[in-house]
């Protein structure tokens, strides 16, 4: 290992300065460089800089040249907010590393963080392409069940690949060019990349540094609005056939019963409108069972408070409209894409201990 740089895409959020302070408290080699990307759009973005740990005092302003002694330095950059994977490329293409440390502004490297990343990547082979950091995500404070939005944030523990914690091979970014930007969002572009890095003949594995990511606050209709990811999985179908969520270790999805619960919605909808009673009852029927089955598996694992129950209740109806309207929506925009990427062997699970190879 001859040096690393840490990326950061940000949006401004208030979390970047605890970021920041945790990497500068931290034990171990320090990065090369810090590079903090800017994915604010120009039109929103306030005049104040993105600032320093040491003058650190919102998500608005760090002034990069008021670095304490001994603290790595801080360089800013702009990508004009074209979302996340494009962030991540203008951050690693001015590095000038070996090693490429993506962390999210919302996440807490432990104390030891550069020291077991050091560990982590020293001696690697030449066709290990990334080393994927162990995130943690602490339970909600009383003992009280996650809510559907904390469900969420809970998920990124189990999950591969994803650049909350993720460090790359430049070579291997080289290699693929990097993140696709055509994926908009934090959705799919680091498992298109690492898909991509295997394709090109690396290995992937998992280290022992761990990185902590906080419970999120959402907004009650958090869940709706994802649903936009259905395009992204799209361009995923084209880039890496049918079969890429078998490849990419995921379960397949719901869009099917969420097809059929849309389906049977405007059955009835237009069953009504027909003078059809019959037919329009029972397509109310099939859609009112398909809704309460949703609804039901979204709200026996979560708190069950009456606010929760009547948010996963009215985004139930919701969600399986948007996921469609999504997915028609991908597959008109995503129509002229070839397959590209070959397909990927599905490796055996790995091995509890470091470094484990991500299948």
């Amino acid at each position: 290992m001859t040096g690393y740089t840490v990326v950061i895409p940000t949006i401004g959020r208030p979390s970047l300065r605890t970021l920041l302070g945790a990497l500068a408290a931290a034990r171990g080699p320090a990065p090369t460089e810090i590079i903090v990307v800017d994915d604010r759009p120009e039109r929103r973005r306030p005049e104040r800089r993105l600032a320093s740990v040491s003058t650190f005092s919102g998500p608005e302003n760090v002034d990069t040249d008021a670095s304490r002694q001994g603290e790595p330095p801080v360089r800013v950059l702009r990508s004009g907010g074209r979302g996340p994977a494009a962030a991540r490329n203008v951050g690693w293409r001015a590095a000038r590393t070996e090693w490429v440390a993506f962390l999210d502004d919302d996440v807490l490297p432990g104390e030891d963080w550069p020291a077991a990343l050091h560990a982590d990547l020293a001696g690697l082979a030449p066709d290990i392409g990334a080393s994927q950091g162990r995130i943690e995500v602490p339970p909600p404070q009383g003992g009280r069940r996650p809510t559907d939005g904390e469900r969420g944030t809970v998920a990124l523990a189990g999950c591969r690949w994803i650049t909350a914690d993720l460090a790359y091979r430049r070579a291997a970014l080289e290699r693929v060019g990097g993140f696709d930007e055509r994926f908009p969002r934090a959705y799919r572009e680091d498992t298109d990349l690492a898909m991509r890095v295997a394709g090109a003949g690396y290995r992937l594995v998992v280290g022992d540094r761990r990185t902590t990511h906080p419970l999120r606050a959402t907004h009650w209709l958090a869940s709706v609005r994802t649903q936009a990811g259905n395009a992204d999985d799209v361009l995923m179908r084209r880039r890496h056939g049918a079969n890429w969520r078998r490849l990419a270790g995921e379960r397949p999805g719901r869009l099917g019963r969420h097809a059929a619960t849309t389906v049977a919605a405007a059955v009835g909808l237009l069953g009504a409108a027909a003078g059809r009673p019959a037919l329009a009852r029972l397509a109310g029927l099939t859609w009112a069972v398909l809704t309460a089955e949703f609804a039901l598996r979204r709200i026996a694992p979560g708190p069950r408070t009456p606010a929760e129950v009547a948010t996963m209740i009215a985004t139930s109806v919701a969600i399986p409209v948007a996921a469609c309207a999504h997915r028609v929506a991908g597959e008109l925009r995503w129509a002229h894409v070839p397959r590209a990427a070959p397909h990927l062997p599905s490796p055996p699970h790995p091995a509890a201990h470091a470094p484990r190879e991500v299948p």
